[in-house]
């Protein structure tokens, strides 16, 4: 699949939600899920391709998140986006990727959304979060 098309399960999406997850003010809670079963949770910026319907989230292979998903790739994640009573979560299955290209897309998108390039430590990678599900209340 190219990284323009939508994937089959990508839900859509209402306008409302959509400006909401591409706020830059924002940041959200990344739910990974450990090897011995209990969840870890971490604060991360990310981005959201809606037309691919990928949450992209940029990080370093070394990361308690990326190794959860390394030990289970294709696991459930979730990135739940809070500002008050407002709030949305993206529901999917991730993968750690360490193709070059689309590395250097999940650094391209993320720059434009917040302005400046992320951090390029030695072992960056970026999760794509194929995304199934969405959640959302008084957005």
């Amino acid at each position: 699949m190219s990284l323009s098309e939508q994937h089959p399960k990508a839900p859509a999406v209402p306008r409302s939600v959509e400006e909401f997850l591409n706020d830059a003010q924002h940041v959200a809670a990344f739910t990974t899920v450990r090897p011995d079963g209990t969840l870890h949770v971490a604060p991360v910026r990310f981005t959201w391709d809606a037309a691919a319907g990928l949450a992209r989230v940029m990080t370093v292979d070394t990361s308690r998140k990326a190794r959860n998903l390394l030990d289970a790739p294709g696991g459930r994640v979730a990135l739940c986006q809070v500002h008050g009573f407002t709030w949305a979560t993206l529901e999917g299955t991730a993968m750690v990727v360490r193709d070059p290209a689309r590395v250097a897309l999940g650094a391209k998108l993320y720059t434009k959304r917040y302005w400046s390039p992320p951090p390029s430590p030695p072992g960056r990678v970026v999760i794509e979060i194929e995304v199934d599900r969405v959640l959302h209340l008084n957005t």
